[in-house]
């Protein structure tokens, strides 16, 4: 094997952990936005900004002096518990009204999110205060960080946890009931309501383990730092079947590796354009995602 090949499968090893890590934040955030379409078909476009809410609370927690191992639980039970409010005062009176209210009204509250942050906290990035000490692991020529691995294993754990709570508990009984029948599922004695607002929740609690593991990745947050990560993991959810769990998994993680490798092997300015060109294709080729099946309905 020549130099040259070998420097290749090097930055190749690096660029895949780099991806798997970025992908890990994509997919995180892109449970929310799968679960909520998959029990009530809203695309919640205000699920990046529980996303930044969860940084913030993470920011400000750890800089109080909170240990990370604490810090990190109480930033999802924040922005879980502002997504069942927002849940319960905007988007359940329009529930009934259609998607497309039910979709304005998203966009509302994510620039509400995005301007109310600006004005409390200041449009100025801060500096995310140090959780861990950070420490860098060389195998030949592959670094990869603590922190790294903390986001890898961090998100492996949660989704275990989420798949164990939708496939072997009662609550999670009940979520499949909801999403497979709302009717149905209210006629057999479930509080939908319940359902819909805990889905929330749990949406928003990934959305802000992604936001602390994100601030201590790139040591920055900002008002306005959910927008094109939030777009991103939409194009995951919908990459992988947006409604599919193990799709936005997939999609997430396809998505952090391609742009990676995009910034590797090519140029690096395209690496969000090519998240939009995967979006197109796949729209165009396979709408329903790589997970989803097509599904004819009557207009």
């Amino acid at each position: 094997m020549s130099e040259d090949t070998m420097y290749f499968f090097w930055d190749l090893g690096q660029y895949l952990i780099n991806g798997l890590t970025q992908g890990s934040i994509y997919a995180l955030v892109a449970l929310g936005y799968t679960m909520v379409y998959g029990i009530i078909k809203l695309i919640n476009f205000a699920h990046g900004e529980f996303y930044m809410i969860g940084a913030f609370i993470g920011y400000y927690i750890i800089l109080a002096g909170v240990p990370l191992y604490l810090a990190f639980p109480i930033a999802m039970l924040g922005s879980g518990l502002i997504a069942v409010i927002i849940e319960r005062l905007v988007y359940r009176p329009i529930r009934h009204a259609g998607r497309i209210p039910a979709l304005i009204t998203a966009l509302g509250i994510s620039l509400f999110f995005q301007y109310l942050g600006q004005m409390l906290i200041g449009a100025d990035p801060k500096a995310f205060p140090a959780a861990i000490e950070e420490k860098t692991y060389i195998f030949g020529e592959i670094m990869i960080t603590n922190i790294q691995v903390i986001i890898l294993v961090a998100t492996f754990v949660l989704m275990v946890v989420l798949w164990w709570l939708v496939n072997h508990t009662r609550i999670g009984k009940a979520m499949r009931a909801t999403s497979y029948n709302h009717d149905a599922a209210e006629l057999m004695g479930i509080d939908t309501n319940k359902i819909i607002s805990f889905t929330f929740f749990i949406g928003a609690a990934l959305a802000g383990a992604a936001g602390v593991l994100v601030g201590m990745y790139y040591t920055t947050v900002e008002p306005m730092m959910g927008l094109i990560p939030g777009l991103k993991a939409f194009i995951a959810a919908v990459l992988g079947g947006i409604g599919i769990i193990p799709g936005a998994v997939l999609g997430g993680l396809t998505l952090g590796v391609a742009e990676n490798l995009v910034v590797g092997f090519w140029v690096s300015t395209y690496r969000d354009a090519v998240a939009f060109a995967i979006l197109i294709i796949i729209l165009l080729i396979k709408p329903a995602g790589i997970l989803g099946k097509n599904r004819k309905e009557k207009v």
